[in-house]
């Protein structure tokens, strides 16, 4: 079925999403780990051997640049909580959500979530974008278009964001 605005929807996340495998096409996981400066959002393997995300208390420029995992990780955590709540049981917090571990897992954990999330959003009509009843998070009581056009922006900022620390990674020893 097709419909207009679910089909300009779907455009910008191709857009976005070849952006994205661009900056993760060879991303290795020491650029992943990589800190771009001594204070900055990252992620840390627990106790348990997961990979726990820092999180920020606000968002002022002084809490420095993200390293590459965190805001892989962050890609993941938005996606899945988007996914989780929009079209599951919308149960999963930020907590539940951890990095893989590495480059290759950060890739196979993106393209996943980006295909379920791309499914999903195939069968919906234009009546499904305009009704409230998906959106829960991040946004509540709007049409759910909005929250599938804030997916779009969100990650075609955090493919920026990589795609520049990856820049910043490539120069740091000249």
């Amino acid at each position: 079925m097709a419909t207009e605005t679910r089909d300009y929807l779907l455009r910008q996340l191709d857009t976005a999403w070849m952006l994205t495998q661009y900056h993760l096409d060879g991303l290795a996981t020491e650029e992943c780990l990589w800190r771009p400066a001594h204070v900055g959002l990252h992620v840390h393997r627990a106790d348990d051997g997961r990979w726990r995300a820092d999180w920020p208390e606000h968002e002022g420029y002084d809490i420095g640049p993200p390293s590459i995992a965190w805001l892989t990780w962050h890609v993941g955590f938005w996606w899945s909580m988007a996914l989780d709540h929009s079209f599951g049981a919308a149960t999963l917090t930020r907590e539940d959500v951890t990095w893989p571990g590495d480059a290759d897992g950060v890739r196979e954990w993106l393209a996943r979530l980006h295909g379920s999330w791309r499914a999903a959003l195939d069968v919906l009509a234009d009546d499904d974008l305009r009704a409230p009843e998906r959106t829960r998070w991040p946004l509540q009581d709007r049409p759910f278009a909005e929250v599938v056009a804030w997916a779009n922006i969100e990650l075609m900022k955090n493919a920026a964001e990589i795609g520049y620390a990856r820049f910043l990674y490539a120069v740091r020893a000249r």
